[in-house]
C-alpha cells in the first residue's frame, strides 16, 4: 500500500481525535479538541499534516511555528506526531519528518525543534535518528486539573 503525506483537512478531524486519544492514553472532550482544531487548522501559526493509506488518516503531525526573540527568527515545533500503531515500524513517521522539514525550508523556519514526554523513549531515539539533538529541558506547571 501507498502512504500519503498531505496537509490535514477539517474532514479528518474525528480521525486525528482518535489518534491524539491513542497519542495521549485518555479520552478527550470532543467538542472541545474539535473547536481547537478547526481554530489551529485556520492559523497560519500551526502546520497540520497527516498519512494516509488508501484515503484512511493513519498517522498525524503538528507544528507550531513562531517568531522567538532567543533565536532571532522563525522556529518550528512539533508538539504533536503519531503513527497509529498497527502502521508503526513501517517508515510513516520518518515520512513525516522529511514532509515537516521540507515545508519548514520553504517557510524560511530556522530550527525545528521537538518536544517529547520523558516516557517515550522510542520516540527519543526516532529523532534522534532523524538528526535532531537534545539541548533542553522543559518544565511544566499544571494550573487546571
Amino acid at each position: 500500500m501507498e502512504t500519503a503525506i498531505r496537509h490535514a483537512q477539517l474532514s479528518d478531524f474525528e480521525r486525528i481525535y482518535e489518534l491524539i486519544n491513542e497519542l495521549e492514553e485518555t479520552v478527550f472532550d470532543i467538542e472541545k479538541q474539535r473547536a481547537i482544531f478547526i481554530e489551529n487548522l485556520t492559523s497560519k501559526n500551526n502546520i497540520y499534516l497527516v498519512a494516509t493509506e488508501e484515503d484512511k488518516v493513519i498517522a498525524f503531525l503538528s507544528c507550531h511555528v513562531q517568531l522567538l526573540l532567543h533565536h532571532c527568527g522563525k522556529v518550528g515545533e512539533i508538539v504533536e506526531m503519531v503513527v497509529d500503531s498497527p502502521f508503526r515500524k513501517q517508515g510513516i513517521g520518518e515520512q513525516l519528518i522529511s514532509e515537516i522539514i521540507k515545508l519548514a525550508k520553504e517557510a524560511d523556519i530556522e530550527t525545528l525543534e521537538v518536544t517529547s514526554n520523558n516516557r517515550r523513549e522510542k520516540a527519543h531515539r526516532f529523532y534522534e535518528k532523524a538528526g535532531f539533538s537534545q539541548t533542553h529541558q522543559k518544565f511544566t506547571l499544571l494550573l487546571k486539573s
